[in-house]
């Protein structure tokens, strides 16, 4: 229906999570098949409470939370970690997805410092290596979890050398 974004794909924003949105994320929710793929988003943001590393993102179209996503990217290392990603289960399929991980993308790359990322998914959920695959991203194997993990090696990042 909608290309990537940036070519007539859906305009998505990502927004720290806080006072004003927190409540619209925490009523998102995943289609019953995907629930066993996805921690809860109140199982995300009490984790970003303790992990200093975790970013949490609010995904909003118009000022509307649609969706959800989490990642670190560690001050010491050149490597991000895409580990939460959701949308409304009334909001799929309109491309959101793709969008969010697009934006994420940018917002990781604009960093400066990082020349890779990771995410891990469920062998299983094919929604989500069909989209991973879309953008680049190479399964390299099954972590420690059994989870799939694929890796998009960033062209621009700097070299310090």
């Amino acid at each position: 229906m909608t290309g990537p974004a940036g070519a007539g794909g859906p305009s998505v924003a990502l927004e720290p999570v806080g006072r004003g949105n927190r409540r619209a994320v925490l009523a998102l929710e995943l289609s019953p098949e995907q629930q066993g793929f996805v921690a809860s988003n109140a199982e995300s943001l009490a984790e970003a409470r303790r992990d200093r590393e975790a970013i949490a993102r609010a995904v909003s179209v118009d000022g509307r939370a649609v969706g959800f996503l989490m990642y670190s990217a560690p001050e010491d290392d050149d490597e991000a970690i895409i580990y939460r990603l959701m949308i409304d289960r009334r909001e799929q399929g309109k491309g959101l997805g793709r969008a969010a991980v697009a934006k994420v993308l940018e917002e990781i790359a604009g960093l400066g410092r990082i020349r890779s990322v990771s995410i891990c998914y469920e062998p299983q959920n094919e929604a989500a290596r069909s989209l991973y695959a879309s953008l680049g991203f190479v399964e390299t194997g099954l972590d420690e979890d059994d989870e799939m993990i694929a890796v998009l090696e960033l062209a621009h990042g700097r070299s310090d050398a």
